[in-house]
């Protein structure tokens, strides 16, 4: 499998302190993370309705982006920085909430489909091309005619635990990829299941 290694990071989410800490923005705690990790991160420059923070890390250039758009227009800024920036789709590496998958789950993915995520399919539309990284994390499902009302939720006091798991691991997925690869991040962090009651990480069936 070809390592890309990511050079612009995107947490995906929804502006307005109203969002702030639902599921839908885990995206941009993961970004809130990644940036409390760097020594002395840079302040972030208004570019292409998002906020982005540039610098050097490891002898190369890094961006990280929060969209400033509504998660359905979540293209619009990704594709402008990947235009400001001139980087190529497999550059970039976007960090979303996935209702698919149980909290608990992440998964990296180098390419594919939206699986119905509205932002994911925006930065599709946008960039006209689906070559670019994907690191889901899991929210666990609400009810179909509820969907809404539950991603716009924020997480329960029970699931706050296993969340700092899951941000920690995320973060550590993310620096990863950008020091080895997506392809090497992936072999590391597909086959974890976040285990709630103990704390530990155990190993489980490879994803996609």
């Amino acid at each position: 499998m070809e390592s890309t290694t990511p050079r612009l990071l995107v947490g995906l989410g929804n502006p307005g302190r109203e969002y702030e800490h639902t599921r839908h923005n885990i995206g941009f705690l993961v970004m809130d993370r990644v940036l409390a990790r760097l020594p002395r991160p840079p302040a972030p420059r208004h570019v292409v309705e998002s906020h982005l923070w540039s610098l050097n890390f490891q002898g190369a250039r890094l961006h990280l982006q929060k969209p400033l758009t509504f998660m359905n227009l979540s293209g619009k800024a990704v594709a402008g920085a990947v235009r400001e920036l001139q980087l190529v789709p497999a550059e970039v590496l976007v960090v979303y909430d996935d209702a698919d998958l149980p909290l608990g789950r992440v998964r990296l993915r180098v390419k594919g489909s939206s699986g119905g995520h509205r932002g994911i399919e925006s930065i599709l539309q946008e960039l006209g091309s689906n070559q670019f990284g994907r690191l889901r994390l899991g929210i666990g499902r609400g009810t179909r005619s509820a969907m809404v009302d539950h991603v716009l939720s924020p997480f329960t006091a029970d699931e706050q635990e296993l969340l700092e798991q899951v941000l920690v691991t995320a973060v550590e997925a993310c620096f990863t990829a950008v020091r080895r690869g997506i392809a090497v991040a992936m072999n590391q962090f597909n086959g974890l299941t976040l285990d709630e009651s103990t704390g530990n990480e155990q190993t489980g069936e490879p994803g996609d």
